[in-house]
């Protein structure tokens, strides 16, 4: 029987996954990248028990377990260093069936990587869709050194995806969210915190470990889109967050103007109508861009990855089928995810003193009468299984 074979365009999170689980059930994969290298760029990425779940499937789920630093408890803070609510690393493992492991991104992109045969990987190789292909003829990817055939292409470029303008190009594409985000990971700043994160007047700062000992910080803030600090991103942090509670201060105090990343939020707020066309699948952001907010982009990137794959049995001919069942199973769920997400950015996204007020005393109140609220959140989301019960990492996880 002839081996089936995937060109995956975009070597991310959700198009490494991709190749690892396609590879797994007997594809030959190749994963074309526009850099020149996988670099150590980006930074922290949250992992929850869905994504674990589903990374099980490429015998990946205990190798991420194993990298869980949040241990004990953290809380949601204000500027000033009051807490408003309490979380809990156990309740949080013990509600959905695992922790939640925050990574470096680029840990994970090795973990994935390690997954995949050598020569998989081919970088320095921009790549733009053909052909999507049909029932009666492969699609075709171009690259500056010729072009490919494949049974199956998978888009897995981004936000600002090409592959998906090429199947939708009435789609109107990412908006703007409203705010812009920072991230930075440094070393140990030399002195113990609790993980959390803190709400203010359209502005967020959140502070967690990592396993190896460094120290992974986010913020966001309510900002005009392409915006830049006219100096550098450190000293706009330091203006915006410099006299907010420890450890903010001193995460700030051990960073260099090079370690912090800026990017504006755009997320997908109109659907696509499918997340298939021909032979061609969409996967992470190019399918679904949401907000951080709920911290579950590459969370169900990895998801769509694992169900495309459970969709593609060994020795698929036509693809059709395949294709219209992975959309029919995650275009609903990923719309939600992504709805909710735009919700909950909004919730950090007021600038008003009285609406800010009011949100923390909310918050306050309900985590006082009601422990764990804030978990509920999550519900839907966080105890999500992959569509087979069967881990190969070990034994059957908590339903």
């Amino acid at each position: 029987m002839r081996q089936p074979r995937a060109l995956v365009i975009g070597a991310g999170v959700g198009g490494l996954t991709a190749a690892a689980a396609l590879h797994r059930r007997g594809w030959s994969v190749t994963v074309l990248e526009r850099a020149a290298r996988l670099e150590p760029v980006g930074a922290g990425i949250s992992l929850a028990p869905n994504s674990q779940r589903a990374l099980d499937a490429i015998d990946l789920g205990d190798d991420v377990r194993a990298l869980a630093a949040w241990q004990g408890g953290g809380a949601l803070r204000t500027p000033r260093g009051r807490r408003l609510s309490r979380m809990d690393s156990a309740a949080m493992a013990e509600r959905f069936g695992g922790p939640l492991v925050l990574l470096h991104r680029a840990t994970l992109v090795d973990l994935l990587v390690s997954r995949l045969p050598g020569g998989a990987v081919r970088t320095g190789t921009a790549a733009a869709l053909a052909d999507p292909g049909d029932a009666g003829r492969p699609a075709r990817v171009t690259t500056e050194d010729g072009g490919y055939e494949a049974d199956l292409v998978i888009g897995a470029d981004g936000i600002d995806s090409a592959v998906r303008r090429g199947l939708f190009p009435d789609h109107p594409g990412p908006r703007y969210a409203g705010f812009t985000t920072w991230r930075l990971v440094i070393p140990d700043p030399g002195r113990p915190f609790e993980p959390h994160e803190t709400w203010g007047r359209g502005r967020i700062w959140g502070t967690q470990p990592l396993k190896d000992g460094r120290v992974y910080a986010y913020a966001a803030a309510v900002a005009e889109p392409g915006g830049h600090a006219p100096d550098d991103e450190r000293s706009e942090l330091l203006r915006l967050y410099g006299d907010w509670h420890r450890p903010v201060p001193d995460v700030l105090a051990a960073a260099a103007p090079p370690d912090v990343l800026r990017h504006d939020i755009r997320y997908l707020a109109e659907p696509l109508p499918a997340y298939h066309r021909g032979r061609v699948a969409l996967v992470g952001d190019a399918a679904h861009a949401m907000a951080p907010t709920l911290g579950q982009g590459g969370n169900q990137a990895i998801e769509d990855a694992v169900v495309l794959a459970h969709h593609l049995a060994p020795g698929t001919g036509d693809p059709s089928a395949a294709l219209a069942a992975y959309t029919r199973d995650r275009l609903p769920r990923t719309t939600d995810v992504v709805r909710r997400s735009a919700r909950a950015a909004r919730a950090i996204t007021l600038t008003s003193a009285p609406a800010t007020a009011l949100r923390d005393a909310a918050i306050a109140v309900a985590g006082r009468l009601v422990p764990g609220l804030a978990l509920r959140s999550f519900d839907g989301i966080a105890d999500w299984h992959p569509p087979t019960r069967t881990y190969p990492s070990g034994a059957q996880r908590k339903a």
